[in-house]
C-alpha cells in the first residue's frame, strides 16, 4: 500500500506556503481537504470514510501556524508532522483528525490528553470537548504549550508537566483518553481512569518496530476491547515507568 506508507511517513519539504494573513486560511482549508481525502483513502482500516463534522470544523478554525516553531510557520499546513523541538513533532494533520473522530466526543464529555506537546491537539480536542486535561513531560514545552493556549483563549484546556503514564487521578473517570507518544503497552492506571464506555486511541509499539494506532472501549462491567487501526510512526512515551 504504497500511497498509505508515505501518508504516515516523515516526508521531504516539497515547498513553503505564503506565511502571511488570508495565505494561511486558505492553506489550512487546501489541508483540511487532503486530511478528509486520506480519511477515504484508509477507511478500509479505520472504518471512518467520513469525518465527523465536529472535527473537520475544528481542524478549520484552530490555527496550526501558531503552533509550530517560527521559522516553520509557513510549512504548518502540510498534511505531515513538523519538529517543535526536544526530539518532539507536532503529528500530521490526518492523524491529529483521526484520533480525534476515533474517539466519538459529545459536547459534554472530558478528556486526558497525554503529551501536550506544543498544544495543537489540545486546541483540536477544545473543540469538540467540553473539557480538556492535558499532560506533558518535558517541562519547556508544557509550559510553553500552557502560555499558548491561554494566550489563545482556549479556557477549556487545563495543562500540567508531570509523566502521564499515571495520568490525572484526581481529576478522573474521563470520557475519552488519547495518547499522543507510542506505548509498549496500555498504562494500567489510563485504564483506570477512563469511565465505563469511553474510549482511549493510544500508538502501541516501540520506537524501532512497527507502531499501530489502537482503539481501546471499556465496557460497563470493566472489561476492555481493543481494535487496530493502522500503522503510524510516534515518538516514544517516556517517563520513569
Amino acid at each position: 500500500m504504497k500511497r498509505h506508507s508515505t501518508l504516515l511517513a516523515f516526508a521531504c519539504l516539497c515547498f513553503a506556503l505564503p506565511a502571511q494573513g488570508d495565505a494561511f486560511e486558505t492553506a489550512r482549508h487546501k489541508m483540511v481537504e487532503e486530511v478528509a481525502a486520506d480519511a477515504a483513502f484508509t477507511s478500509s482500516y479505520s472504518g471512518r470514510a467520513t469525518l465527523n463534522p465536529n472535527v473537520v470544523a475544528a481542524m478549520k478554525k484552530v490555527e496550526r501556524h501558531r503552533f509550530v516553531p517560527a521559522e516553520l510557520a509557513s510549512y504548518a499546513y502540510l498534511n505531515r508532522p513538523l519538529p517543535i523541538g526536544y526530539g518532539q513533532t507536532i503529528s500530521q494533520p490526518f492523524i491529529v483528525a483521526l484520533m480525534t473522530d476515533l474517539m466519538n466526543l459529545k459536547e459534554g464529555d472530558r478528556v486526558l490528553e497525554i503529551g501536550t506537546g506544543s498544544g495543537y491537539q489540545a486546541a483540536i480536542l477544545a473543540k469538540t470537548a467540553k473539557a480538556v486535561y492535558s499532560i506533558e513531560i518535558i517541562e519547556p514545552l508544557g509550559k510553553e504549550a500552557a502560555r499558548r493556549l491561554k494566550s489563545m483563549g482556549y479556557g477549556n484546556v487545563e495543562t500540567r508537566v508531570g509523566d502521564g503514564y499515571y495520568g490525572w487521578p484526581e481529576a478522573a473517570p474521563f470520557d475519552a483518553i488519547m495518547v499522543t507518544a507510542a506505548a509498549s503497552h496500555v498504562p494500567p492506571p489510563l485504564i483506570k481512569q477512563l469511565k465505563p464506555g469511553g474510549r482511549m486511541v493510544i500508538p502501541l509499539g516501540t520506537h524501532f518496530l512497527t507502531q499501530y494506532l489502537m482503539l481501546l472501549e471499556k465496557q460497563v462491567d470493566g472489561t476492555v476491547t481493543s481494535r487496530q487501526i493502522l500503522p503510524v510512526r510516534f515518538v516514544p512515551l517516556t517517563g520513569g515507568h
